[in-house]
């Protein structure tokens, strides 16, 4: 199989090195990466300026490697456009931190998944939970690996869009993944602080407790299981077509 590897921690990040090296085992695998950290960067593009690419050689792997001096979503469609060809599937990851929850419309690890599926290639993002410094890429990677495995023909056949989240155990390891829905926002606390000049800033400083809702991708991590979210970026309320209608016609 033919590989798109792209993440939004940047080129040089430990992750994508992780999932390469894991990828590479029975797959052709291509780095397409941004060439700094671009993480919270969503769905952003660059419009206004070129996109620089470099060939980058990274320590022990066999894949060619590119780094884009663009956000994660640029890497996908310039990857596409111009650098890679005939790609059979996009992988995004392995993010440092959970992309879990309404988290994901913040994610620039997610929005390439989601770019690469625009351009209807089926895509995987995957990501690690950081617990102090600490994430265990090395059992995300294995999880990701299993779920292309056990899809197969199924994931290349239909334009799939996966979101996978491994937490970190220790020395615990789970191999049991839920098949799970996405949960609810977890809001970010901000404070203001006035400096000697009298400048206001406003930053954030750790988030609120919330109970996860039961069935949830962010429920089923904090119970030690990796989850699997199928995605789909189609973010029309169906619902309400016909009430809006009767408001406008």
């Amino acid at each position: 199989m033919r590989i798109l590897l792209t993440n939004d921690d940047g080129i040089m990040a430990e992750g994508i090195y992780i999932l390469a090296k894991e990828l590479e085992k029975k797959h052709e695998v291509t780095i397409i990466a941004p060439e700094t950290e671009k993480s919270g960067q969503s769905h952003a593009i660059t419009l206004s300026q070129p996109l620089v690419v470099k060939e980058v050689k990274l320590r022990d792997l066999k894949s060619k490697a590119y780094s884009i001096s663009g956000t994660p979503a640029d890497c996908v469609r310039a990857g596409l456009s111009q650098i890679i060809e005939d790609v059979d599937m996009v992988f995004s990851g392995i993010n440092r931190g959970l992309n879990a929850g309404m988290d994901i419309l913040y994610s620039g690890t997610v929005s390439a998944a989601i770019e690469a599926n625009i351009h209807g290639r089926p895509s995987i993002a995957v990501s690690a939970e950081l617990v102090g410094s600490n994430c265990d890429f090395e059992t995300a990677a294995k999880h990701a690996c299993r779920v292309l495995e056990r899809g197969g023909e199924e994931c290349l056949s239909s334009n799939i869009l996966l979101n996978i989240n491994t937490p970190y155990l220790g020395n615990n390891k789970s191999e049991e993944i839920k098949v799970c829905k996405i949960g609810e926002v977890v809001y970010d606390y901000y404070i203001m602080e006035i400096g000697e000049s009298g400048e206001k800033t406003v930053r954030t400083n750790g988030r609120q407790d919330t109970k996860f809702r039961e069935g949830t991708d962010r429920y089923f991590l904090s119970k030690g299981y990796a989850t699997v979210t199928p995605l789909n970026y189609d973010l029309t309320n169906f619902e309400l077509i016909d009430k809006v209608k009767d408001w406008i016609l």
